[in-house]
């Protein structure tokens, strides 16, 4: 049988190619991206304002490409998270999380991840393939939460950087006028820094960018995280200093704490000099336990001393709240179906 091709997930240069091929002038590509996009239509044959014979020959050749969510898990605290198909086997995991005006969904751009950070679940897993823009569309299109999505961040399952050319598709799509029209200011990129992809974000879209930074010191981020040894964060940083953030795009820093580990008055102090010339901004992430890693999560009172110490220092930083930790879903913590427990099948009644 052959394979037919996905609409979802393609950007306006390429429905017009599709277009093409079905006997379209090139204005039907942004009519298709409007059913797409903009009314979320599952089937061919609803896009009534293309002809007949067009619609005829896109059902035979192609399909919409929606995919619905194989399970779903809810937290006590309302975060929701939901399992999709994904590549080689491995499943991959959104999570929406509801926050009074706000609701954000953490999108995958990865089955699995290459970057083998040790405290992370995902990388702990092994990598089994790149998602493609349609796939990463589908997490936002498929969910009955879908039209109370005010916020996207790119910080699920997959390093971003490592398949830049699905993930930049997909800005394009949530952010074109053709497509879901989202502000760039509601998109967030997060990356480990991997500099190829980096600079390609920097360059082709205006989404705000996160770096993975974990541990200001080389050597320590390199017992945690390999990357450094490939994309030291020294060099990642510099490369930022060249882009303006001052405006439209802001910049911000993950920062994983454990326990005596890199929680104190030194690693506070370094990190600062780290973001000296920059305007960015930290967010401390509480560590969440994971099987296989013997970390643990530093107590409050040291995330809030290490907070004061920055502020103190003139760099923005709060501790960001955790959710959906009894699901599996929080920071590090997302994995696949091989790994997870709490789903329930996606019900009508869920829609």
């Amino acid at each position: 049988m052959t394979t037919k091709t996905r609409l979802l997930g393609q950007t306006l240069e390429q429905l017009k190619a599709t277009a093409a091929a079905a006997g379209l002038r090139p204005f039907a590509a942004r009519q298709m991206a409007a059913w797409l996009y903009g009314r979320g239509v599952t089937d061919i044959d609803a896009m009534t304002d293309l002809p007949k014979r067009a619609r005829s020959w896109l059902a035979d050749n192609c399909e919409i490409g929606r995919r619905e969510p194989l399970f779903r898990a809810v937290s006590a605290d309302g975060t929701v998270k939901y399992v999709f198909e994904g590549r080689g086997g491995r499943d991959i995991e959104a999570v929406f999380i509801p926050d009074r005006e706000r609701a954000t969904l953490c999108v995958s751009s990865q089955a699995g991840c290459r970057m083998n950070c040790a405290f992370c679940m995902t990388g702990r897993g092994g990598f089994q393939g790149n998602l493609d823009a349609g796939d990463i569309i589908n997490q936002l299109l498929s969910i009955p939460e879908s039209d109370r999505i005010t916020n996207i961040v790119f910080m699920g399952m997959g390093e971003p950087a490592d398949n830049a050319d699905a993930v930049l598709a997909a800005t394009q799509i949530l952010t074109s006028p053709w497509g879901m029209a989202m502000s760039p200011r509601r998109i967030t990129i997060s990356t480990i820094g991997k500099t190829d992809g980096l600079r390609r974000f920097l360059d082709e879209c205006q989404a705000h960018i996160a770096i993975s930074v974990h541990n200001p010191f080389p050597d320590e981020r390199r017992a945690i995280m390999p990357v450094e040894g490939a994309f030291p964060v020294r060099e990642v940083m510099k490369l930022l200093k060249g882009y303006d953030f001052a405006h439209q795009r802001r910049l911000s820093l993950e920062y994983t704490m454990f326990d005596g580990v890199n929680d104190d008055r030194r690693h506070a102090q370094a990190l600062a000099r780290l973001l000296d010339g920059t305007s960015a901004r930290v967010n401390l992430i509480r560590f969440h336990r994971i099987p296989g890693f013997e970390g643990s999560p530093s107590p409050q009172h040291r995330m809030e001393a290490f907070r004061d110490i920055l502020n103190g220092l003139g760099i923005t930083a709060t501790i960001r709240a955790s959710r959906g930790e009894d699901i599996m879903a929080a920071c590090g913590m997302l994995a696949g179906k091989n790994q997870d427990s709490g789903k329930k099948p996606v019900t009508p009644q869920d829609k």
